[in-house]
């Protein structure tokens, strides 16, 4: 990795985001200690689906944060198709299971 490869977070963001992921990390151990002490299933799925989407709340802030900042920054300095194939990597990452 280069220093052109660093995405360059505001404290601010970085701040939101790993607050976020101390929620998620909780979430997480909450979901242990529910297998562990033999929580009825449906229970446990519903807790798994709320960190799941906790999750996909992360990576959506942090592709608006890309395509603003990193994708943006490489447009603006001609090289809009490696940008765009950049992206689509990206979101494709993004989708797959």
């Amino acid at each position: 990795m280069t220093e052109n490869d660093k995405a360059h977070h505001s404290e601010q963001i970085k701040s939101n985001l790993k607050a976020r992921l101390n929620r998620i990390e909780g979430q997480v151990r909450a979901i242990n200690r529910m297998i562990e002490e033999d929580v009825y299933c449906d229970d446990v799925l519903t807790q798994i689906r709320a960190t799941r989407s906790a999750l996909n709340s992360v990576a959506v802030r942090l592709l608006d944060h890309h395509m603003k900042g990193c994708i943006m920054h490489k447009v603006e300095d001609g090289h809009a198709e490696e940008a765009m194939e950049e992206l689509l990597v990206t979101v494709q990452k993004l989708i797959k299971d």
